[in-house]
């Protein structure tokens, strides 16, 4: 545990002639949940000459957590954090900048999942205020522990994260003197080297803002000048930790397609010839030719490809045309041929350019739209009705397939066909281009495996959209008509190997699965059990409550008593006379079963005949003694309750007496 004299987290605010938004920064760090005592905030006025540093102070005198430290001015926000961390002396740091603010219940949550979860950087789900960019994808919903290869988290590299001190001390991590992208180098080589990340998704953890005179780093000094250092050990950085190969691959991505080619399509053109040509052109392509692997080349969206190949050729001429006309040639139409697609780009085949196809093949990128309009049980087969057409490609002879793959499990996915029809919603496009693109489809889970039944397991869907030749295999199910049309309950389906129910349901991410066998959606129990007891010597009464839903639903509840041999004997239960609806009692004659052990299971039938049934094992009650009866009249027999399994569910054993035995103990005692 952390000495008490030490602050949980040191938040670091940099601040430079940061009025008016700067009050809000400090006070938002100043009122977290976590409390004041486990929070410091060091606030560095980097030579502001705005009255800056005189807010400051009087925030100061009002909270004994803040500590203010002046210094000249560095020109970047990079410094001042490092001065920050020289400072700090929390278990985690929080990067927080002037112009933001957090949310009040940030700071307490983020410490509590990297406590929970072991993990040096956690995210806090970031808001926009006033428009800025944010990012989405990784905050879909919390992950208590991933890393940059599994999740989205390696897409926001800027600082405003929680970062376990430690991790920074160890790597001697500090923040170059750059006026641009001085943040991503440090957060990259942050994330390279966590002991797992955490995100909590499900609270506005941090809110980014431009500030009101629109003078913010990013905005001042956004041209090629401030980006290329940042940029170069952005490259540098992951080569130093990671070893080529396909995740190298996976993260050198994320720069050649925003720190590569994003700015050379936007920025490289504002340049002057000169400057462009002898100052930057050389830089660009050295990047090109040493950090994009032809494993990355090949992973590229074709705008990206057609500038890595120019670059690679050192073409200077044909990237400044592309670059020019980026906007322009990003609208024209395709080409299908021989199952591909390609960009119709002004080079593509163009023998002066002499550019290979394969800069132009967007075969594997094109968009497929997809909508889910109806999913319901016809009998034991799962109706999914939509449509789905590959973006641009007319939906002329449309063979789209359903593609079931089983979850964490190396054997060969299933298919099946859909018969193709008119779409229920209108489609966008001329004429009759995706009229076809609509589609039904039957799932039937006894049968879907080349005539067997779907084994035990998850079950993703998937869609394999064909049209002329061209294939596109995509997940279903999120986008999707609302209500009970595309929620199917449960059903209970008989397969060649007996009774199974089919769980249909939606992941986290929207996209529609089945699950055979309630592997991870068990049903609740029906009811609960709230007594037992000895109705007469021979007739065990079992009492309880039915849950709301059961209640609701309807439906038979049995009680059931199994034998080791397998004999079963199932009873109506009751409702109580003149009570609840909800309230019932079971009368069991023990009497009537024979010798050995047996448990008891009230059993809910549900009011459809292909309904699931829902179980639950009737507790053993320790007050529940042994009881003694004559059946027949004459012979005694006995009934002893006994705690079967860690769950200690309710079992009989059932016997005779032998009335010699009991007589020879009585005369030895």
């Amino acid at each position: 545990m952390p000495s008490p004299s030490r602050p949980r987290v040191s938040v670091i605010i940099p601040a430079y002639n940061a009025l008016p938004e700067l009050t809000r920064a400090v006070t938002s760090a100043m009122d977290q949940t976590l409390g004041p005592d486990r929070v410091e905030i060091i606030a560095v006025d980097d030579g502001s000459t705005d009255g800056t540093g005189e807010e400051l102070e009087r925030l100061a005198r009002t909270c004994s957590a803040l500590r203010v430290i002046h210094q000249e001015n560095s020109g970047c926000a990079g410094i001042p954090r490092n001065t920050g961390l020289d400072h700090a002396r929390g278990d985690f740091v929080f990067f927080l900048d002037s112009d933001d603010y957090l949310g009040p219940d940030a700071l307490r949550r983020m410490v509590a999942m990297a406590d929970a979860h072991g993990t040096d950087i956690v995210l806090g789900k970031i808001a926009s205020v006033g428009g800025r960019a944010v990012p989405r994808a990784v905050f879909q919903h919390n992950q208590p522990r991933t890393d940059v290869f599994s999740s989205h988290a390696y897409l926001t590299l800027g600082p405003w994260k929680l970062f376990r001190r430690s991790l920074i001390e160890r790597l001697h991590l500090r923040f170059p003197p750059y006026r641009n992208c001085e943040d991503k180098p440090f957060t990259a080589a942050a994330y390279l080297n966590a002991s797992g990340i955490s995100v909590v998704a499900d609270y506005d953890c941090y809110y980014v803002r431009y500030r009101e005179n629109r003078n913010n780093l990013t905005l001042t000094a956004a041209d090629l000048a401030h980006r290329m250092d940042g940029t170069r050990l952005c490259f540098e950085t992951v080569a130093r930790y990671l070893e080529p190969g396909p995740r190298r691959d996976q993260i050198m991505r994320r720069h050649v397609e925003w720190e590569l080619c994003g700015p050379l399509r936007a920025l490289l053109p504002r340049e002057s010839e000169r400057e462009a040509r002898e100052r930057f052109f050389p830089e660009f392509r050295h990047w090109a030719r040493t950090w994009v692997s032809d494993g990355l080349f090949q992973r590229l969206d074709a705008p990206d490809r057609l500038l890595i190949q120019l670059l690679r050729a050192g073409r200077f001429e044909e990237v400044m045309t592309v670059a020019r006309n980026a906007g322009r040639d990003g609208r024209r139409g395709h080409l299908v041929e021989k199952g591909r697609v390609y960009w119709l780009h002004p080079f593509f085949r163009d023998h002066a350019a002499a550019v290979p196809d394969v800069c132009f093949d967007v075969t594997d990128r094109l968009p497929v739209q997809h909508y889910l309009e109806a999913a319901s049980w016809h009998g034991g087969s799962l109706r999914l009705a939509g449509h789905a057409y590959i973006e641009d490609i007319d939906a002329l002879d449309p063979a789209t397939e359903i593609v079931l793959r089983k979850y964490r499990a190396d054997r060969p996915e299933v298919r099946l066909p859909t018969t193709p029809c008119l779409s229920a919603n209108p489609l966008p496009g001329e004429g009759r281009r995706y009229e076809m693109a609509g589609f039904i489809a039957e799932i039937d889970p006894a049968t879907a495996d080349g005539g067997g039944p779907l084994e035990r397991g998850l079950w993703n869907i998937y869609l394999d959209v064909r049209a002329q030749g061209v294939s596109r295999t995509v997940r279903f199910g999120n986008r999707r008509e609302g209500g009970e049309v595309t929620h199917p309950s449960r059903r209970r389906v008989t397969t060649s190997q007996g009774a199974e129910v089919v769980v249909p349901y939606y992941t986290p991410y929207g996209n529609l699965s089945l699950d055979v066998g309630e592997v991870a959606h068990p049903l609740d129990p029906p009811c609960q059990v709230l007594r037992t007891l000895w109705r007469t010597r021979s007739t065990l009464l079992v009492g309880g409550r039915l849950t709301e839903e059961a209640a609701r639903d309807g439906g038979t509840l049995l009680l059931r008593a199994e034998g080791g041999t397998g004999t079963v004997h199932e009873l109506p239960v009751c409702c109580e006379p003149g009570g609840s609806s909800s309230v019932f009692t079971a009368r069991l004659p023990v009497g009537r079963l024979g010798t050995g052990r047996w448990t008891l299971m009230l059993i809910m039938d549900g009011p459809g005949e292909d309904a699931p049934r829902r179980a639950v094992a009737v507790p053993y009650f320790d007050r529940l003694a042994a009881t003694r009866w004559l059946r027949f009249g004459c012979r005694p027999y006995y009934a002893k309750p006994v705690a079967l399994g860690p769950a200690r569910a309710l079992g009989l054993e059932v016997a005779p007496i032998k009335v010699a035995t009991g007589v020879r103990r009585r005369l030895r005692g």
